[in-house]
């Protein structure tokens, strides 16, 4: 039998400004028992059939709310924004078959997602609306499945919050733990080579990014120039023109994602600046990273150890192999056993440079910090041709910024970019955007010698432990950077870092940074501790002391 009863007519509301709204739907009825339409909630008693009950409602549409009462009958001005626009929500990806009951099979898919952890407790499910048009089901069809899963306990519907995963779903089966290949995280670290990263300074970054972008051209968001972002070149010119007596400009520099980038343009890849087939051996210092020769030798380049003494790299012998035209040096701060190189060395290995018709490179690693002495300029400065300065922003400032910078002789410029190919696919350039403001705005600087004093401090108090705990361990290459070098006796380096393992202290032995083609009869090795007194948090920094006072051998 047919309800021909009528609503009476609806008085026209007025909104807040006094314009009269127009008045809503009646609500439909003549559902099948067991569930109403979205819009079946609101029926009144005078407005459902006789002798039926109001059936579970379904969520509502975009704001859910507890089940099971129903929700707001949707407008006819909402009906047609969503048919205009097109239903709106966040994707979710459900295989249903092509056979079979719709809501039964959307129901399956979606305790199977629930059951499996795909959709995890709390996830947030897209309106049914969107969900029926992505599938391409009827709308009724999605809704009856959302509040059949509601009153089962698969979902939760909360009015302002939308339909999620309820916390009481089904937990995801038990699966065996995935062994992780990492170490776990040491009581104390000590290892070289890592600025404090609790002092990244997070503020002022920000502060910079939100310039940089607001102030940004339109091209900078298209693909990247391979030679880097046009400001950062520039303000890089004058900052290591002013800071580290660099000559050059912003033509003559390139961008790259680090020194290790860097070395890879210049010996690895077919377009390799430096190829080892024409290139010949490299001359490098007797102590440095494994990484590094790792990687030159990788690329197929033979590397050759120059001697160490007080004085630095003993360059005199890269006269006496006429097979070396490259040279690899750290003349600021040798890494890692310190100290510049002397002036008469720098002269006379620009010197063998010109003669050769060679180069030099110069890695700058942590020529910002100098705390006892004068700054020590940059061997770029005597000769542009002959020197390429690779420097990175890894020591001052993270290296999770992954953004160096090569400043080339100018016949190399083309020959880099080539190597790096039509495009920069290493560093983001919102960040070379960044950095630029950053540097041009003097945060840099004041970065710069804010942590010059932190990592003073951190020195003088390394080397007052030790002159209090251990006064017979001599320390060395002290003047500069950000770690130490602690000499011992000899034979007893391998029992010491034993010793620290046990303790949860990690650093390094000194004989990992020996090159194994030094011999000894050039320069006799050294047992010895190298301490990265920047890496740990300022809290856990007298707990590092304290373990490694507690490691080193006495007195003999």
């Amino acid at each position: 039998m047919t309800d021909t009863s009528v609503d009476p007519p609806r008085t026209p509301r007025r909104s807040s400004a006094g314009a009269a709204e127009a008045p809503r739907p009646a609500a439909r009825r003549g559902h099948r028992p067991g569930t109403t339409r979205p819009d079946d909630g609101n029926a009144t008693a005078a407005t459902r059939p006789a002798g039926t009950r109001p059936a579970t409602a379904r969520p509502a549409e975009g704001a859910a709310h507890s089940a099971p009462s129903a929700p707001s009958a949707p407008s006819a001005t909402e009906h047609s924004a969503a048919g205009a626009a097109g239903p709106a929500g966040a994707d979710l990806h459900l295989d249903l078959p092509a056979t079979g009951s719709r809501r039964s099979a959307l129901m399956d898919a979606l305790r199977e997602a629930i059951r499996s952890g795909r959709l995890a407790p709390g996830t947030r499910l897209p309106p049914y609306r969107a969900l029926a048009a992505d599938l391409g089901i009827a709308r009724n069809t999605a809704a009856d499945a959302y509040a059949e899963l509601v009153a089962e306990g698969w979902l939760t519907a909360r009015q302002g919050s939308g339909t999620t995963v309820a916390e009481r779903a089904e937990p995801v089966p038990p699966t065996r733990a995935r062994r992780s290949s990492r170490p776990p995280r040491p009581a104390h670290d000590l290892r070289q080579g890592q600025p404090d990263a609790a002092a990244f300074p997070r503020t002022a970054w920000l502060a910079a990014g939100r310039r940089a972008l607001t102030a940004a051209p339109n091209e900078a968001f298209g693909p990247g120039d391979p030679q880097g972002r046009r400001e950062l070149r520039e303000v890089l010119a004058d900052y290591l023109a002013r800071a580290r007596g660099v000559r050059t400009d912003p033509d003559r520099i390139v961008v790259c994602s680090g020194f290790a980038h860097a070395l890879r343009l210049l010996f690895d890849g077919p377009r390799a600046v430096l190829p080892a087939r024409t290139a010949g051996p490299l001359a490098v210092e007797g102590y440095g990273l494994a990484f590094h020769r790792g990687l030159l030798a990788a690329a197929g380049a033979t590397t050759r150890p120059l001697p160490l003494d007080e004085h630095g790299a003993r360059v005199g012998g890269l006269a006496e192999d006429p097979e070396i035209r490259t040279a690899l040096l750290t003349p600021a701060h040798q890494f890692p056993t310190g100290g510049p190189l002397h002036p008469g060395r720098r002269a006379a290995v620009v010197d063998w440079a010109r003669g050769r018709g060679g180069l030099v490179l110069e890695d700058d690693y942590d020529g910002e910090f100098r705390y006892d002495r004068q700054p020590v300029g940059a061997l770029q400065g005597l000769d542009p041709e002959r020197v390429v300065y690779l420097g990175t922003a890894s020591k001052s400032l993270s290296p999770a910024l992954r953004l160096g910078w090569m400043v080339l002789p100018d016949h190399l410029v083309d020959r880099v970019l080539a190597a790096k190919g039509e495009r920069e696919a290493w560093a983001s350039a919102l960040d070379q955007l960044t950095l630029a403001e950053f540097i041009g705005s003097g945060g840099y600087d004041r970065h710069v010698r804010r942590m010059r004093r932190r990592y003073r401090d951190r020195r003088d108090r390394l080397v007052g432990a030790l002159a209090e705990h251990a006064p017979h361990i001599e320390v060395t290459g002290i003047a500069a950077g950000l770690h130490a070098v602690l000499r011992l006796a000899p034979g007893t380096e391998r029992s010491v870092l034993k010793a620290a393992a046990y303790r949860g202290l990690v650093l390094d032995g000194l004989a990992d940074y020996r090159h194994p083609l030094l011999a000894a009869e050039a320069m006799p090795a050294t047992d010895g501790l190298v301490v990265g007194y920047a890496t740990p948090p300022d809290h856990a920094y007298p707990a590092a002391l304290e373990a490694l006072c507690a490691i080193l051998p006495p007195p003999l």
